[in-house]
């Protein structure tokens, strides 16, 4: 048996907890952690008939991508759903948990799966997040040097885009003195300074893994006083952020595109700008409310930029530099439980992880 806590692991391997937005609250927001998993319900929204749906089909975990929760609740008395939700979901033993922003961010998340979708080629991260890579530097002998690295990489040191294990390292002269408390690897306590030849190994360390890739180098390396030192980088970090820009195979005419988007991305409506004088190729999406990304879809030459939630006069900015193309926050996500249940049934692939067959879209349209 599995406890709920193994199975939202399985998720934040890929999609760590770190990278998600300030404004965010994904993470478990009901339930026992410990708790032993019967079934799994994935959805979008947690609503009281999502709740109703996991107690018919005898699953005490929902896994949904919008968080039920954004903010504290300064009472439980059932007059909010939100509040119903809660109190079901506890007098029930149903844990609730939310993967949002970052599944947004993730590279092999929400907007790559509407990239697969739509059939782009060539993908790539629209707004990539600066500031969420370290570089890691520390000194060891040449012979040590290996199982250190080891160590580093299993922790989550050394990928850069589709490279794993990447290091670099310069060879150098170290110099140290103990004092005779001190418990040298090399040398005496207390004894004359010493020299060795040392290695300087380098490797990037993204922010989330950085606490477990410290652990890792004091596991690893066999002096007292590890010398080590941590550089926050600027550089844009090119497998995580927001948004995602490929290529279709081949140029569409523009009014064929959104009758190849209508049909890919099921919509009942699609609110768009202005059809430019020229054919659809580059093609930038964001799931969700992506209105605040239009600026980068422009500055990445992208045909057509589809999103949701634009408001009226959000709509002029395209400014005939690109097409806007409006089809619905909960069109443009609801694909994304086909993710969560890549991710769980790949690690769990003989129990029971169900869709919901509800449709949590509060917005109607009439045709």
């Amino acid at each position: 048996m599995y406890t709920v806590k193994t199975m939202t692991q399985a998720i934040e391997q890929m999609a760590p907890l770190a990278w998600q937005e300030s404004y965010d609250n994904s993470g478990l927001q009901v339930g026992d952690p410990h708790m032993d998993v019967k079934g799994v319900l994935l959805c979008l929204d947690i609503t009281e008939a999502i709740i109703e749906e996991a107690l018919a089909k005898n699953c005490n975990l929902i896994i949904a991508h919008h968080p039920l929760l954004f903010s504290g609740l300064k009472s439980i008395t059932g007059s909010t759903y939100v509040e119903r939700i809660v109190m079901k979901a506890l007098q029930h033993n149903i844990a609730l948990y939310a993967a949002h922003t970052n599944l947004d961010n993730w590279k092999q998340g929400v907007n790559a799966k509407i990239a697969e979708k739509l059939g782009l080629q060539q993908t790539q991260i629209l707004a990539p997040l600066s500031q969420a890579l370290n570089l890691l530097y520390c000194y060891a002998p040449a012979a040590m040097v290996p199982k250190i690295e080891a160590h580093l990489f299993e922790a989550g040191a050394g990928q850069v885009g589709n490279y794993f294990n990447c290091s670099f390292q310069v060879e150098g002269l170290g110099a140290f003195q103990g004092n005779e408390d001190s418990s040298p690897l090399i040398g005496a306590a207390g004894g004359p300074r010493e020299q060795v030849a040392e290695t300087r190994i380098e490797v990037l360390v993204p922010n989330h893994a950085l606490s477990k890739v410290l652990a890792a180098l004091r596991t690893a390396h066999e002096y007292e006083e590890i010398a080590y030192g941590i550089v926050p980088l600027k550089n844009k970090n090119q497998d995580l952020g927001a948004g995602m820009i490929g290529n279709l195979a081949e140029a569409m005419p523009a009014e064929a595109f959104l009758k190849h988007l209508k049909a890919a991305l099921p919509t009942s409506c699609i609110k768009y700008t202005e059809l430019l004088d020229r054919p659809i190729q580059r093609v930038a999406v964001c799931g969700g409310s992506g209105s605040f990304l239009l600026k980068d879809a422009i500055q990445a030459k992208a045909d057509v930029f589809i999103t949701s939630d634009f408001k009226y006069h959000q709509f002029f900015d395209a400014d005939k530099q690109v097409v806007i193309a409006d089809i619905g926050h909960y069109e443009s996500e609801q694909f994304t439980v086909e993710i969560f249940y890549s991710i769980l049934n790949e690690k769990f692939p003989n129990f029971a992880i169900l869709y919901s067959e509800r449709n949590t879209n509060p917005v109607n349209y009439f045709i």
